[in-house]
């Protein structure tokens, strides 16, 4: 087929022919997204376009397979713009995760269980909806709200530094790191999201440190001046 042909072709195109072509040039360009949101929008555009074709033309099996893409890809694109809005507001200090829990897993926990110890692989942030743990390296409790294992992440040897030990049963969200890596390369503002949440506890652990270090000061100190009565 030479130019001319090609041209000719094309000139006598009917009005559901071009939108067969324009919706596989939409299809073509969300190969070419970088991130989520701009790609759920343009799939959206493409099942509509292809969903009109369908009907048109008629191509009824093309027409059906867009109808069931259609809604899937809203409600995709629903969950990426909540993360949005969450993300947002995590810059006004709101570390709340309750927002992710479509990105995770659900878990129960029981009184006693050893959720993870110290030395063991790292490879999960979990975020505890009920229930309480127990740091007993640092004799500290984690109440319902909190989130431990983020740090492991950022290590260098991937493994536990602490361990966590369930003390009232209750629920888990658990996120995989390769999810987080996930959202954190789809979303930008999930990586500040991230940031300030893994710096929130780096500044916990310092100011633990700085009053462990004090009172270790204070103790010998007190030891240095203490004298003991003569006989």
């Amino acid at each position: 087929m030479n130019l001319s042909a090609i041209v000719g072709h094309f000139a006598g195109l009917q009005l559901t022919e071009w939108l067969g072509y324009f919706a596989a040039a939409l299809v073509f360009a969300t190969f070419s997204m970088k991130t989520m949101v701009p790609l759920r929008m343009v799939a959206i555009a493409s099942n509509v376009v292809f969903i009109a074709y369908g009907f048109l033309h008629p191509a009824y099996p093309v027409m059906v397979l867009h109808l069931a893409l259609l809604p899937l890809n809203i409600w995709r694109l629903n969950q990426m713009l909540s993360l949005v809005r969450q993300t947002e507001a995590s810059t006004d200090g709101d570390l709340d995760m309750n927002w992710i829990r479509p990105f995770t897993t659900t878990r129960e926990m029981i009184p006693g269980e050893i959720l993870f110890r110290k030395g063991d692989p790292a490879n999960e942030i979990i975020f505890i909806m009920s229930g309480s743990l127990r740091i007993p390296e640092l004799g500290i409790a984690v109440p319902p709200g909190e989130v431990v294992g983020e740090l492991g992440m950022l290590s260098p040897d991937k493994v536990r530094t602490q361990s966590a030990v369930c003390v009232d049963g209750g629920q888990l969200l658990v996120i995989t790191y390769d999810q987080v890596r996930q959202l954190f390369f789809q979303n930008p503002k999930f990586g500040y999201y991230f940031m300030q949440l893994s710096a929130r506890r780096l500044f916990e652990n310092m100011k633990r440190m700085q009053k462990e270090i004090e009172t270790l000061r204070a103790g010998r100190s007190s030891g240095a001046e203490f004298h003991p009565a003569e006989p």
